[in-house]
């Protein structure tokens, strides 16, 4: 397979900058075998039957964009430069991996100031990435940047407006539980309490689990053969109460629909034994088309980048020339696209 092979036009007015309000008023595209229905996500119970299982991905977004300077001293005295560093991975209690732009005017042992927060760059590594140990550690860290920190949009939102207040809230979960993430998992993020609710109420099942979403999942694929990517890891748990719910939830014959790439990639490595187990550690699970689906019966996620990891994976599920069909309808429809856009639920004829 080919890069090329997942590439499409997407005219920029499709790319949103700001959610649907409410949420769950977002558009929400149907696409079950070869049918495909135009809906809402308010209707999703509706798609779904008593039995069906959601899984969830429960991580909470941190502010994880940090603006501020670097000093150091020279002959002709301090010297001041604009940095700006978003954190990617937490090392320990006070050290985290970020990306550091400009990276070349950093080098080990500089200080950095972002705010009142200050941190040393301990180390720099490959494609602008730094180590930065910070002044203090746990959670007095922790509540410094969530004070100085913007969050982090993704590049095709953040190139064309600046993050505000308001991202606080529209890039966060409404069930965010766990710290860690630096890109939201978000086709969750149409989901309210009204509407989880409602899901409830026709006997729709939940379970919870999480993987701290990385920088990673907006890099390029930069090789033309596809199988010689390399995906970035991520963090993630299954517990054991969540792979206990999933099977059972299977074995009555309800589908697992996963919220999200993210799940789907989860649960799909926790169940690389066969059947879904408890699970934790790093995961850099590549799926494309060929892959074997364990888990997962379907998908809800929002519509993705050309030439990415997330078109391969839809394509795996759905196959290449049904996506194709699938993507090519949603933009001669007018959805909106990408983190803050609109939905899909892909539910293959299996």
């Amino acid at each position: 397979m080919k890069l090329a092979d997942f590439d499409f036009e997407l005219p920029e007015e499709h790319i949103a900058l700001r959610p649907a309000r409410p949420r769950s008023s977002a558009r929400l595209l149907v696409a079950r075998g070869r049918d495909i229905t135009d809906s809402t996500v308010a209707d999703l119970p509706d798609w779904l039957r008593p039995g069906d299982m959601l899984v969830f991905n429960d991580t909470r977004v941190i502010p994880a964009r940090l603006f501020g300077e670097r000093l150091r001293e020279s002959a002709d005295g301090p010297g001041l430069a604009r940095i700006e560093a978003t954190l990617i991975r937490r090392i320990d209690a006070a050290r985290w991996e970020a990306l550091a732009r400009p990276g070349k005017r950093l080098r080990a042992g500089d200080r950095l100031r972002f705010g009142t927060l200050g941190a040393t760059l301990e180390s720099r590594g490959a494609a602008g990435s730094v180590t930065l140990c910070f002044d203090i550690a746990g959670p007095e860290l922790d509540a410094a940047i969530a004070l100085a920190g913007q969050m982090p949009l993704p590049p095709y939102i953040a190139a064309r407006r600046p993050a505000d207040e308001q991202d606080r809230t529209d890039y966060q979960t409404v069930f965010a539980e766990r710290d860690g993430a630096v890109a939201a998992p978000t086709a969750s993020l149409h989901f309210d309490d009204a509407l989880l609710e409602r899901l409830a109420a026709r006997g729709v099942l939940s379970t919870r689990v999480t993987l701290h979403v990385g920088a990673g999942t907006f890099l390029p694929v930069s090789v033309e053969d596809v199988s010689e990517h390399r995906m970035h890891s991520e963090w993630g748990n299954v517990s054991g109460q969540a792979a206990a719910d999933i099977r059972a939830a299977k074995a009555a014959g309800g589908r697992i629909i996963p919220v999200g790439t993210t799940a789907l990639r989860l649960i799909e490595t926790a169940a690389a034994g066969g059947a879904i187990a408890p699970w934790s550690g790093d995961t850099d699970i590549f799926i494309t088309p060929g892959h074997v689906f364990r888990v997962a019966d379907g998908l809800m996620t929002n519509f993705h980048l050309p030439r990415s990891t997330l078109m391969m994976l839809v394509s795996a599920l759905m196959g290449m020339e049904e996506i194709r069909r699938i993507y090519g309808h949603a933009i001669a429809s007018g959805y909106r696209f990408y983190s803050y856009g609109d939905s899909s639920l892909l539910l293959p004829d299996r």
